[in-house]
C-alpha cells in the first residue's frame, strides 16, 4: 500500500486534491467533527481540562473557538486530546484499506505532529496567498485570530515544500489538478 500525505497551507485546496486521487481518503478534519459531535469520551476529558469552554455534548465548534482564543494553551491542550482519537480512526482506516494499491492522508498537521512514516510520499499543494485568502474569508464562521494561530502551529511551506516529493500547482481548477494527479500516479505507481 502506497500512503500519500497531502500537505499545503489552510486553504490552499488539500482536501479537494485528496478527493481527485480517486483513491480512499482519510479526512482528519472530517474526524475531529465526528468525535465533536459523537464521541462522549472526547467530551469528558475536555470538559475536564477547559470546564469553562466546553460544556455541552455535542462539543460545538463555537466553544472549540472560544476556548482557543481565550489563552493559547488550550490549543495545544485540544490537540493532546483529540489527536489520539484521530490518530486510531488513522489506523482502523488503514487496516480497513490495506489491500488498496494508494490511500491519500488529508491530515492539517501530518508532519507537526509525526504521523507519516518516511516511505509515505508527500505532496504539496501550492496555491496563490491571494486566492487563498479570498477563499477563507468566504468560509461561514472565518475568524481571522483563530487563523493566525492555526497558522502559528504548522510548519512553513517552505519547509514543507522542501519535504515534498511533489508539488501541485493549485489554480482551483478541475482540469489542472487532474492533470497533475495522473502525472504523478504515472511516476509512483
Amino acid at each position: 500500500m502506497i500512503k500519500i500525505g497531502i500537505l499545503g497551507d489552510i486553504g490552499s485546496g488539500k482536501s479537494y486534491v485528496a478527493k481527485n486521487f480517486g483513491y480512499p481518503v482519510f479526512d482528519a478534519d472530517f474526524e475531529v467533527s465526528k468525535l465533536y459531535k459523537k464521541n462522549k469520551n472526547i467530551f469528558y476529558k475536555l470538559n475536564k481540562i477547559i470546564p469553562k469552554y466546553i460544556i455541552s455534548f455535542p462539543i460545538k465548534k463555537k466553544e472549540i473557538s472560544e476556548a482557543i482564543l481565550s489563552n493559547k494553551s488550550n490549543l495545544k491542550k485540544i490537540i493532546d486530546i483529540v489527536h489520539k482519537e484521530v490518530r486510531k480512526k488513522m489506523k482502523v482506516f488503514l487496516k480497513k484499506n490495506k489491500h488498496k494499491k494508494i490511500v491519500i492522508l488529508d491530515i492539517p498537521l501530518l508532519l507537526e505532529n509525526k504521523i507519516n512514516n518516511k516511505k509515505d510520499i508527500l505532496i504539496f499543494v501550492d496555491s496563490k496567498k491571494l486566492d487563498i485568502e479570498k477563499k477563507i474569508k468566504k468560509r461561514p464562521n472565518f475568524n481571522k485570530i483563530l487563523y493566525n494561530k492555526f497558522k502559528k502551529i504548522q510548519f512553513t511551506s517552505v519547509y514543507k515544500k522542501r519535504r515534498s516529493n511533489f508539488i501541485i500547482k493549485n489554480n482551483f481548477k478541475k482540469k489542472t489538478i487532474k492533470k497533475s494527479i495522473k502525472k504523478i500516479l504515472t511516476q509512483i505507481l
